[in-house]
């Protein structure tokens, strides 16, 4: 089912299928949605999308956002652990 939706997503939108890694999108997604935030993984590959059609290859740019998912923390974990040593952001 999930083929066959990509595929009339495609067509309506004049993209060809083949240009379509959807194991690169659904594993940078499922990555945001456990490493940050479940509604971050939509944003993450809608803007992931962005950057693809301003040229920016996309195994490169999923890449890049997997790993910031992978080592993310929230602002103020990170805070309290700049306290606990003395450092600044």
């Amino acid at each position: 089912m999930l083929e066959e939706w990509i595929d009339a997503v495609c067509l309506e939108l004049g993209l060809e299928r083949r240009e379509i890694d959807r194991d690169l999108v659904l594993d940078l997604a499922r990555d945001v949605a456990h490493g940050v935030a479940r509604p971050g993984a939509p944003l993450t590959t809608f803007l992931l999308g962005l950057a693809v059609g301003r040229g920016t290859p996309a195994r490169d740019a999923a890449a890049r956002l997997t790993e910031m998912a992978e080592g993310w923390r929230p602002t103020e974990d990170r805070a309290r652990e700049a306290g606990e040593t003395g450092e600044r952001d």
